[in-house]
């Protein structure tokens, strides 16, 4: 196995944590608009799901300055140029989302003339007023970035896996802290 340099802990405890909380916020997306009517638990959990995308947003901040200050290692894997193109396209496709999908959800629910409460204490500032034809395209934008950001997370997982399990390369364990 050829093994390039780990990320920074910092870097990897970032990576980990956005990647939950994205995970977590789609799931209670698809479960939150699959229940029927207007119920109390309906509303709880549109107030978690905009409470995890603010904090992703907020993280994700913080997870570009991080990478701006601090750059990621070097690969040493030896991949076909395709391959690291599409590395890179990816990467910066997910780095995008991480902020478009917050964006975008949050839009969506000013726009639906729901103001948006941090932890239900915050309130976050009431950008645009609620329009109804804006309310049901950024709703529709911010399906769309979902499974968009749903299947690239797809890729780029089956991406490490391949590099773990088929070109045995060492990429995988720059950002798992487990592995050796």
């Amino acid at each position: 196995m050829n093994f390039a340099p780990r990320y920074t802990r910092t870097a990897i405890l970032l990576h980990w944590l956005i990647a939950l909380l994205i995970i977590a916020g789609f799931i209670l997306g698809l479960v939150m608009t699959d229940i029927a009517g207007l119920t109390m638990t309906k509303l709880k959990y549109y107030s978690w799901h905009k409470w995890l995308g603010v904090t992703v947003f907020m993280l994700a901040i913080v997870r570009v300055a991080w990478r701006s200050w601090q750059a990621p290692p070097a690969t040493q894997a030896l991949m076909p140029a395709w391959q690291e193109k599409a590395a890179l396209v990816t990467h910066w496709l997910l780095y995008f989302l991480i902020f478009a999908v917050p964006l975008s959800g949050y839009f969506y629910s000013l726009a639906a003339g729901v103001p948006v409460v941090y932890f239900g204490v915050i309130p976050l500032p009431v950008l645009i007023e609620k329009n109804e034809a804006l309310r049901d395209i950024l709703q529709l934008v911010h399906v769309t970035l979902n499974y968009t950001m749903a299947a690239l997370v797809g890729i780029h997982s089956l991406a490490a896996l391949k590099h773990q399990f088929f070109d045995r390369d060492g990429t995988l364990a720059r950002m798992l802290p487990f592995l050796k």
